[in-house]
């Protein structure tokens, strides 16, 4: 039952970053894309890791995955931060 929990939440992130990605393209301007694309990113990349956890099982290799998500809930959102911020600072306008 549990290794079928794991399948359906990989499937939900798949779906989420696939969905996301074409929803990306709607967008023209620079600061939408970048918020979405972070989200897109952040969540399809959670969901997946988890649906491997679950799948795995509570071992050495899930607390190494764990160790990867905290890392990457804090990277991913500091990242486009930056980068957004940057282009802010430089004066980067959206026709």
């Amino acid at each position: 039952m549990i290794d079928i929990l794991g399948n359906a939440v990989i499937i939900i992130g798949l779906i989420f970053m696939f969905f996301g990605v074409f929803g990306l393209f709607r967008f023209k301007k620079f600061y939408p894309r970048a918020l979405s694309a972070s989200t897109i990113d952040t969540v399809g990349f959670i969901c997946i890791l988890t649906g491997i956890i679950l799948k795995e099982g509570m071992n050495f290799f899930s607390i190494k995955i764990v160790l990867i998500l905290i890392i990457a809930m804090i990277i991913n959102p500091v990242a486009t931060h930056s980068i957004v911020k940057s282009a802010y600072k430089s004066g980067y306008k959206e026709k």
